[in-house]
């Protein structure tokens, strides 16, 4: 039996792209699973989907920007499973720019979902996990949080600080808390949609021609979870196989 079944999985970000993928793919091999996001329509599609496939699956509407509320989403998944065995911090935004076209509220909702949203997340589950004594935490950065290029310097900056986040909860996971840093390249979802520069918009849509399947991450994060405990996979880099970059 995989060690995936039976898993108590948190997903943010699950109404789309890599996290409704993460989602279908974790519940397909027994885990329960609780989806998070803002859209509560497809929460709903998601998770009859799933259960119509035989899955377990509940869902919360949740703003990862909201401290209470990831709080709250901590809180019932705990009411419902009595445990939380994973936390998969994967949504995010990237509304790449020039700094010189200052778009400043987007810098300031990049942080928000990007960095405060991973930190909201780690510090809802953290005390169930120590009290467990066991628990896995996997964060979504990207390729662009390992080089930077004109227009990713803010969300570089959200991404490299997800990878360091994740190295520092390994170093203090004291044997108990398992870290993972996923950090995709070109995949198809609506992430590059967040994109409201009009020449950053249209060389992001050129490298987005090679985009891979969502479920190629999916499967990295299975991958991860599946390993004994005693195996911390803590960095995975995952790009189309033509991605330059």
């Amino acid at each position: 039996m995989s060690e995936i079944h039976d898993k108590v999985v948190i997903i943010t970000g699950a109404s789309s792209g890599l996290g409704e993928a993460t989602a279908r793919r974790l519940a397909k091999s027994g885990a329960k699973v609780m989806l998070a996001a803002r859209r509560e329509d497809r929460l709903v599609a998601l998770r009859d989907a799933i259960v119509e496939q035989g899955g377990d699956a509940i869902y919360k509407v949740t703003d990862v920007t909201d401290r209470e509320q990831m709080q709250a989403l901590a809180q019932a998944t705990l009411d419902a499973y009595d445990r939380i065995d994973v936390l998969v911090n994967n949504a995010g935004l990237m509304p790449l720019s020039p700094l010189d076209k200052l778009k400043v509220d987007e810098w300031d909702t990049m942080i928000d979902v990007n960095i405060r949203g991973v930190l909201y997340g780690i510090a809802a589950v953290l005390p169930t996990m120590r009290k467990q004594h066991a628990g896995h935490i996997i964060n979504l950065s990207s390729v662009a949080g390992h080089k930077v290029f004109p227009s990713s310097a803010v969300y570089s900056a959200t991404k490299y600080a997800v990878k360091a986040i994740s190295e520092g909860l390994r170093q203090e996971g004291n044997g108990e808390i398992r870290s993972t840093n996923i950090s995709p390249g070109a995949v198809a979802t609506e992430l590059p949609s967040t994109i409201s520069d009009t020449d950053t918009a249209k060389n992001v849509d050129e490298l987005y021609d090679m985009a891979i399947d969502p479920d190629a991450i999916a499967r990295a994060v299975a991958f991860a979870i599946e390993q004994p405990a005693d195996v911390d996979v803590n960095e995975l880099i995952i790009r189309p196989s033509k991605q330059p970059l």
